[in-house]
């Protein structure tokens, strides 16, 4: 076997080696370790690893290397955290952008309150849990250390689903989300329910304190309407509404937009999903939410109209994408909240550039796209002052983040 040194992580959270002009890709490997392999395409897949970094640690869990949630377990966690800001610096350089990265905000273990797993019928019973790395396999887990317990503790609930749901040749998805009231569970791909398999279900969600059940898009149970809390606002979940993955996550990304905009008496929020930012912050000053989700965007409303100690919250339902507001729509307001899907916001971005708006708090999924985004804020007259990393997904490679743009 050949001997090779890894030169970095690279977004995906592999090894690269860097041989000549080609990049080598090794999974499970760190910066700085000599390694052993035969190189396949341009990937060593099960490499040896001779000689270990001082930053490689043992994996919490079980499953390591075969789940293909957590990539990167074997890092040390401090390691990984800087590993995360430096991921939206080199996004930023691509775009000639610097600024101030912030140290990583990671989300504890066991504190991922929404997971979408996939079941499938075997000839002993059911398998449930996370596909494998680049694989159709489902890894039956048995236990995952990110995953809130009360996700794990639903098991029992899954089983029966993926009996009366599944069958031998397919898989279904069981969307899960930790509410206040007990599990929000949405099964998609599945079959058909027969009046009496639902009634069967209904009686078992009940003696296991599941809230509500949505099969193939449809409410097949209820107990309860699911809630979360924002700030210490009740806010009644959507089936399949965007929510941010950890209560951590979602609490400092709220402290650092108010933060942001604590000296505004106006703000409009664009891609407000469930108003994760326009309900505990109107409780300082009047905010505008624009959605193209419109069960979201009602979920928003409803809340706001019972809410006793909020200013006023107006909504608007829009597609962002296709008709981004305008210049003379944004200069009513004196600060702006978003926070786009993955695919950015460019189009409004380049009318943000011609507003009068003057401070900006950016939250994002993507660092690709929030820095293609931010030069075309930065070229119209803002400042990127900062940065804040912040982490929902332990172990994996992905990370959010917030920014603050002033001009």
């Amino acid at each position: 076997m050949d001997h090779f040194t890894i030169n970095r992580l690279g977004a995906r959270g592999e090894g690269i080696v860097q041989n000549g002009a080609e990049e080598i890709y090794v999974p499970f490997a760190l910066p700085g370790e000599v390694i052993a392999g035969g190189v396949s395409a341009d990937r060593i897949e099960k490499p040896k690893i001779v000689t270990p970094s001082e930053l490689r640690v043992s994996p919490k869990c079980k499953h390591f290397k075969t789940c293909g949630g957590c990539r990167l377990q074997h890092y040390n966690p401090d390691a990984l955290a800087a590993w995360k800001g430096a991921l939206i610096s080199d996004a930023l350089e691509k775009f000639n952008l610097k600024t101030e990265i912030k140290p990583t905000h990671t989300s504890p273990p066991n504190s991922r309150r929404r997971a979408t797993l996939s079941g499938r019928r075997s000839k002993s019973g059911t398998v449930i849990g996370f596909h494998g790395a680049a694989s159709d396999q489902i890894i039956d887990i048995q236990e995952c250390p990110i995953l809130d317990p009360r996700i794990l503790d639903g098991w029992p609930v899954y089983d029966m689903l993926v009996i009366k749901g599944a069958s031998r040749k397919g898989s279904i998805k069981l969307a899960v989300t930790v509410s206040d009231t007990g599990l929000d569970i949405s099964v998609s791909d599945a079959k058909p329910l027969s009046a009496q398999e639902n009634q069967y279900i209904s009686m078992f969600c009940v003696d296991k304190q599941v809230a509500r059940l949505v099969w193939n898009g449809e409410m097949a149970f209820q107990s309860t309407p699911p809630t979360i809390t924002l700030d210490g606002i009740q806010l009644r979940l959507v089936a399949h509404g965007f929510l941010q993955a950890t209560e951590f996550g979602q609490n400092a990304l709220i402290d650092t937009v108010r933060g942001i905009v604590r000296d505004k008496r106006t703000t409009v929020d664009l891609f407000s999903g469930m108003g994760t930012f326009s309900l505990p912050l109107a409780k300082t000053r009047a905010f505008h939410a624009v959605e193209h989700g419109r069960d979201m965007l009602s979920a928003l409303q409803a809340t706001a109209n019972q809410a006793s100690d909020l200013y006023p919250i107006t909504t608007e339902h829009r597609d962002l994408f296709r008709r981004p507001l305008m210049p003379d729509e944004l200069n009513k307001f004196d600060s702006l909240v978003i926070d786009p899907p993955r695919a950015g916001a460019l189009a409004q971005c380049h009318e943000i550039a011609k507003s009068k708006i003057d401070t900006i708090a950016f939250v994002s999924c993507n660092p690709a796209t929030f820095a293609r985004d931010a030069r075309v804020l930065v070229d119209a007259g803002f400042s990127l002052n900062w940065v804040l990393p912040i982490d929902q997904f332990l172990w994996s490679p992905h990370v959010e983040l917030a920014a603050e743009f002033t001009r």
